[in-house]
């Protein structure tokens, strides 16, 4: 599958050139507006998203089903806020088959809190430096600064689409009336494709301004590799980055020659990868489109934006869709002005997704059960459904057949199926904890009795500890008082099941 889409990759970063390329039109300073937008102010926003799979021909009923439930997701933002460019909140709903999922969501420096209709306590997702990563804190004005400088760097040498067009319009921004420039612009697959060759051209001929932003990446990283070094980290680069000079005459050279090279070489390039590659014809074909509108105000602040963007699918085995379509429309209002977000109340406690794996049966249980979020997470993204796989006559899995009873490692199974185990050392008593109901089952080492829910029953044969210190259990036992069932197919394999 990897393989397969390795190159719709391709399209997105031919799209980054071809947006950063559209130069001053129509009295209009791209340049300046496109720098405003990287530079995150205190605004309100709604949005909103939704995509479509285009079915291919001919696909399976299954396939069918599955577009038609992704077809039916979309995300609205109904109040979004952002104070600055580390804490922003978001109120609106998820769409999906039909229906409404309310939800809110709150970010800061520490983690993203989100709240969905029927939760009994929020989702945190924790965005503290935990995993041994330096802080990059420090450095942040000085990579934004060099990312500007970036931008500024390719809009002027990009060529435009040649569907650009800038107009003066009447149109409303959150209700309120606003005279404002449109930006249009329309491209192809096939067009943006033909821009990478003159885009590259006019970077080999500008060297002073190559090496100018060489230097501004030197002076914006240069600080991140030593603090790594400092602390111990492998930056990965044999260049001399202790000497200004010397690390960008080194990389200026690498890179000149490397895009000479290339530009020598393009055509036949191109060739060879379109004859070794033929999808790339369909992804970077004329049914490949993107058509966007920017509003900008006075300022040149986008307040309002359009985007639909299509993407074709080669034909191939396995692949059920000929195209994906994005769809966004966004307003932007009170743009600088003192922001405040709507923040979650955690006092009750979340559900840290971070902290350690969630089962299925700990994120139901903190939905109520008539609320929409569980029926979606049950029925139709089936997080409870477990298929397990196990063959007795291979040693790997642990199976021990004895009087027509098969044995499983308890264990094993318990914890496949998402149990919590308890033994209490030097206890002949264990306790297996249900994930989906909370359940106790309640087992003794040699004893065939034991309790499920309070509810005394009786093995078929008692639970024993093997000689390697493995405790077994009688399988089909174990896995029904767990909720799954029992089947084996025509090949002797046994397969464990749970909806």
């Amino acid at each position: 599958m990897k393989k397969k889409m390795k190159w719709l990759a391709i399209p997105m970063v031919l799209l980054l050139v071809m947006l950063t390329g559209c130069q001053a039109v129509g009295g209009l300073d791209v340049n300046k507006a496109l720098t405003n937008s990287m530079n995150p102010s205190s605004s309100e926003s709604k949005q909103k998203i939704s995509l479509e799979l285009v079915p291919a021909a001919n696909i399976s009923a299954e396939d069918q089903k599955t577009i038609d439930l992704l077809n039916s997701l979309s995300i609205t933002i109904d109040e979004g806020k952002l104070q600055d460019k580390e804490t922003a909140s978001m109120k609106g709903s998820i769409g999906f088959k039909g229906q409404e999922l309310p939800y809110q969501l709150s970010i800061d420096k520490q983690g993203m809190t989100i709240l969905l209709d029927g939760a009994k306590q929020p989702l945190y997702i924790s965005l503290d430096d935990e995993a041994g990563y330096p802080d990059m804190s420090p450095y942040e004005r000085n990579i934004q600064g060099f990312s500007e400088k970036t931008v500024e760097f390719v809009i002027k040498h990009a060529p435009n689409p040649s569907k650009l067009a800038v107009k003066q319009v009447q149109d409303k921004v959150n209700g309120e009336a606003l005279s404002l420039t449109k930006l249009h612009v329309e491209v192809d697959g096939e067009e943006l494709l033909s821009m990478v060759k003159p885009f590259l051209t006019e970077v080999v001929k500008d060297e002073a301004g190559l090496k100018e932003l060489i230097e501004a990446f030197y002076d914006a990283f240069y600080p991140v590799f030593t603090s790594m070094e400092e602390e111990g980290y492998d930056v990965g680069t044999s260049l001399p980055i202790d000497s200004k000079g010397a690390a960008v005459g080194a990389i200026h050279g690498e890179l000149m020659e490397s895009l000479n090279e290339f530009l020598n070489n393009y055509d036949a390039s191109l060739s060879e990868m379109l004859k070794e590659t033929p999808e790339l014809t369909t992804v970077l074909g004329k049914n490949s489109t993107l058509n966007m509108d920017f509003y900008f105000d006075s300022k040149q602040n986008v307040r309002k934006q359009n985007m639909d963007l299509t993407i074709a699918i080669p034909e191939g085995e396995g692949i059920p869709i000929q195209a994906v379509k994005l769809h966004t429309e966004s307003e932007m209002w009170n743009i600088g002005a003192a922001i405040a977000i709507d923040k979650i109340d955690t006092s009750t406690g979340v559900i840290d997704v971070t902290d350690g794996d969630i089962t299925p049966g700990q994120m139901l249980r903190n939905f109520e059960v008539s609320s929409l979020a569980y029926k979606t997470l049950k029925n139709d993204l089936k997080i409870t459904e477990k298929n397990i796989w196990m063959d007795p006559e291979t040693e790997y899995y642990g199976i021990i057949s004895d009087k027509n009873v098969s044995f499983v490692p308890l264990r094993y199974l318990s914890e496949e199926l998402d149990a919590e185990v308890k033994w209490t050392k030097g206890s002949k008593q264990i306790v297996i904890i249900d994930d989906l109901n909370g359940r106790e089952i309640v087992l003794t080492v040699g004893s065939d009795q034991a309790t499920i829910g309070g509810q005394a029953v009786t093995l078929p044969q008692p639970v024993f500890v093997h000689t390697d210190g493995t405790t077994y259990v009688p399988l089909r036992f174990m896995a029904e008082s767990l909720g799954a069932t029992v089947t084996k197919d025509a090949d002797g394999w046994l397969i464990i099941d749970r909806k």
